[in-house]
């Protein structure tokens, strides 16, 4: 729970910096700002700067994210944004904060160890998470809720994502990345009918990017660990 900045390399703070001049400069360029959005875009990329080095505030601040986006969400009709970050991704956060502060790294005690998944692990995911999917559908039927298509392949994504990451996996990343490419189609129809949403689907641009660069940095640390 030590200050996580100061364990960012020089090359970090410069992505770290330029993605939140991106994040802000796409918002005031879109000529309606909104300035719900902005916030809940700058602390999700501050989120993932800490997750790619495993350090807990990560989950803190996923924890804040997830309200944020709900509202946002909330504005727009995607129900099955909104009850996934507020009914599924919140609740998880929260559990990962405490898996994460229970297991530290043996190696440096401010990163979290990764655990290596079995194949019991694998097969109870793929089980919950259809279980998840197909409860969700008919929520999202019954709300008629727009682009319900992706809105489900949303919810399969950030399950597979939030559960990951409370089960300390370097594939967490993945699940985000892949969650991270529907949300730019589901926002991309958004802003097709109000402009406003444009800066969100540069926020989760930017977030695909920084997920990756977190898979990749889990893995260099997993091989580190075995």
């Amino acid at each position: 729970m030590n200050n996580p900045i100061k364990n960012l390399s020089g090359k970090e703070w410069l992505i770290w910096i330029g993605s939140l001049a991106v994040v802000f400069i796409s918002n005031l360029l879109s000529g309606d700002l909104d300035w719900l959005t902005l916030l809940a875009a700058m602390i999700g990329v501050t989120s993932l700067v800490f997750a790619a080095k495993g350090n807990v505030w990560a989950q803190i601040l996923m924890i804040v994210f997830s309200i944020l986006y709900g509202i946002i969400s909330f504005r727009f009709r995607y129900w099955g944004e909104m009850i996934t970050y507020l009914g599924m991704t919140f609740p998880m956060a929260v559990w990962s904060t405490i898996t994460w502060i229970k297991n530290p790294s043996k190696e440096n005690g401010s990163e979290v160890a990764i655990q290596k998944l079995h194949l019991k692990h694998w097969i109870l995911l793929i089980f919950f998470g259809a279980v998840v999917t197909i409860g969700f559908y008919f929520i999202l039927r019954v709300l008629n809720t727009p682009n319900i298509l992706f809105s489900i392949i949303s919810i399969t994504t950030s399950f597979f994502a939030a559960s990951l990451t409370m089960l300390r996996s370097s594939y967490y990343a993945l699940g985000y990345a892949a969650n991270d490419i529907v949300l730019i189609v589901l926002w991309i129809l958004a802003s097709i009918e109000n402009p406003v949403y444009i800066p969100v689907i540069v926020n989760f641009t930017i977030f695909f990017f920084y997920d990756m660069y977190g898979f990749v940095s889990w893995r260099k640390r997993e091989l580190k660990q075995e």
